[in-house]
């Protein structure tokens, strides 16, 4: 039977849609880039932008401090289950610009051959979903006057570095941030239009590393031949990552990797995802992963080793005969099932320590962090009403789905809070997240308030 109270708020949030984009262009021009110092007025400038949207409907919201950026947490005075909603509000540096056809923290709207988009940086990671929710919040108070639950804000400001200050907060603040259900809106759906909600993260590690060859740049005519290039080193050592079918052959990678079900995998088939699509939307002809597993497999269920930057040496214009000194390299893993990012990072470095030249040293980024995969209690009632609200906004069965991506807030919300976290989001894969020219399509952006709508109506029956 379908709610009385959702026809008005679904109504709302139609008429309100132009005011609902403005809103959201007015938090993307603010350029929240929480890695660079020099942003850091505009991170609180953000923080505070939220705050005050947040107790303009309502909330009782602050912006509290951190060491880093401000959390915002916020609380409404509804009754019925309570929910914790999570998204943060930085976003990622927008280098290289000059692949921006538009500036990025100037947000337009435009017309495309799939509907009109939102452009600009944070549109769809994750300033626009985030905003997906507060709209729907919205839609509900002006047409009751109150919410159908009681729900929590918590949103952060170092999503986007690493969130240093996450695990301190949480844990100092974890009576105030406790609830039934944690809910996340920073994930993407399977296929355009297939509304999907995530039953599995992969983990990450992160690290850095430098090899140093001479003590000083060489005179690549002096030194040529018998001097040591740490380029070359660094190259080497790199290619020994992967063998030819594209496996890990670092010793130990695969400890704690588990192989998914044969029914888990006929879902995921049955997912409506569109391999040539998602190929080919960034200019693939085929996968070039692991080899005997689907597209799939390997973006959601297989672990990886990716170099992330690769530089040393002379790179300005023209050239600089030299033998540089050294050679840098970043570097992340992307982890699943049980396996753990402190002894993998002992793995990987080892590797790379055996390998090393006579008169090659390395050193390591010591202060770069991992996170370990996290599974979705799915068999909560609360996935089942989300799916069945999901739906029926979206007029076809949504799906549980797997996600390539890390958010590490979602294990830490059952590690630190003992809470489940669910895990749905309106992106879709060419949105160009951390990319030039990122976008948000406006029917994913207005469908995404629409269905929370009818997730939080679903939730409280």
């Amino acid at each position: 039977m379908t709610d009385p109270r959702l026809a008005p708020v679904l109504d709302r949030i139609d008429s309100d849609l132009d005011a609902s984009i403005t809103r959201l262009m007015e938090l993307l021009r603010i350029q929240s880039v929480s890695t660079d110092p020099a942003y850091k007025a505009e991170c609180d400038a953000a923080a505070q932008w939220l705050v005050d949207d947040l107790a303009s409907i309502g909330f009782d919201a602050a912006r509290r401090e951190t060491p880093g950026h401000p959390m915002v947490v916020a609380h409404g005075s509804d009754s019925g289950p309570h929910v914790l909603f999570y998204g943060h509000y930085d976003v990622q540096p927008v280098d290289p610009l000059d692949q921006w056809k538009t500036p990025p923290f100037e947000p337009v709207l435009q017309e495309t051959g799939n509907g009109p988009v939102i452009r600009g940086r944070g549109a769809s990671d994750d300033k626009g979903q985030l905003m997906t929710f507060v709209e729907a919040c919205r839609a509900w108070k002006a047409v009751h006057g109150s919410l159908p639950a009681k729900i929590s804000f918590f949103m952060e400001g170092e999503e986007e570095s690493g969130s240093p200050s996450l695990i301190p907060f949480m844990q100092e603040n974890a009576e105030e941030l406790k609830a039934d259900l944690a809910l996340i809106c920073d994930t993407s759906m399977v296929a355009p239009g297939v509304p999907s909600i995530a039953s599995q993260l992969r983990g990450m590690l992160k690290d850095e590393f430098t090899i140093t060859g001479p003590r000083i740049d060489l005179h690549s005519g002096h030194y040529g031949g018998p001097g040591l290039n740490p380029l070359r080193e660094i190259a080497r050592i790199i290619t020994s990552f992967h063998d030819k079918t594209g496996r890990v052959a670092v010793e130990g990678f695969y400890e704690g990797v588990t192989e998914i079900s044969e029914e888990m995998k006929r879902q995921w088939e049955a997912s409506g995802f569109d391999e040539t699509l998602y190929l080919e939307s960034v200019g693939f002809t085929r996968a070039h992963g692991e080899q005997g597993y689907s597209t799939l497999e390997q973006q959601w269920a297989r672990p990886t080793l990716e170099v992330n930057g690769l530089w040393g040496g002379y790179m300005g214009a023209g050239t600089k005969t030299v033998i540089p000194s050294q050679a840098h390299c970043k570097f992340t893993c992307r982890l699943v099932g049980e396996m753990d990012p402190d002894r993998l990072r002992e793995k990987v470095r080892a590797h790379v320590e055996a390998r090393l030249s006579p008169d090659a040293t390395v050193t390591w980024d010591g202060d770069l962090d991992g996170s370990p995969a996290a599974v979705m209690n799915t068999e909560r009632p609360e996935f089942e009403a989300a799916r069945g609200a999901l739906s029926d906004e979206w007029e076809r069965e949504a799906v549980l789905v797997g996600m390539g991506g890390s958010i590490p807030i979602a294990g830490f919300f059952k590690e630190v809070l003992g809470m489940d976290a669910m895990l749905i989001g309106y992106a879709n894969d060419d949105d160009a997240i951390h990319s030039p020219n990122e976008k948000y399509d406006v029917k994913s952006f207005h469908k995404g308030i629409r269905s929370w709508a009818r997730i939080l109506a679903a939730l409280s029956t």
